[in-house]
């Protein structure tokens, strides 16, 4: 049975989802395997903890006791949320599962107030972008200049009643 389950992102089982998040995109920006300790290093330079409390919330997709996905909210403002740390492991893929997940985490944003969401994603990740747009982000204006940020996109909540 598919649950969802807002989680602290520091715990050990947050861990593993989000080494295993990292594991796949440092894989495909590099064209090869991550390392361990090209993970371990990322865990460290772009840590999770904000995604909790007064500052985002953390989601994880359960299946009984496995971790399939994850998703984070980030608290820009009040009214302005970032998503990020989406997630799906290659065994659950093609499920339904990416968007489900985005769905949890944007009701999660709207009961804190959350009007607007957006997001960055790399070029590379064609499949990431393609979710997003069925999910109803457009593309808009460049809001950060990471260096792994080639679109970023948003999306208005509707409040739901």
């Amino acid at each position: 049975m598919l649950t969802f389950v807002q989680v602290d992102p520091t715990t050990e089982s947050s861990r593993l989802i989000l080494r295993r998040y990292y594991d796949d995109i440092i894989g495909r920006y590099n064209g090869r395997p991550a390392t361990d300790s090209e993970i371990e290093e990322t865990l460290a330079d772009e840590p999770s903890d904000d995604l909790r409390g007064e500052t985002g919330a953390f989601v994880v997709a359960r299946d009984g006791h496995e971790v399939l996905g994850c998703a984070g909210v980030r608290y820009i403002d009040a009214e302005v949320g970032e998503l990020t740390r989406v997630f799906i492991t290659s065994e659950a893929r093609g499920r339904g599962l990416g968007a489900a997940l985005i769905g949890e985490v944007e009701r999660v944003a709207e009961r804190r107030g959350v009007r607007r969401i957006r997001l960055e994603v790399r070029g590379d990740l064609v499949e990431a972008q393609r979710l997003y747009r069925r999910a109803g982000y457009r593309e808009v204006a460049a809001f950060s200049d990471g260096p792994y940020a080639d679109h970023w996109m948003a999306k208005d909540l509707v409040e739901h009643g």
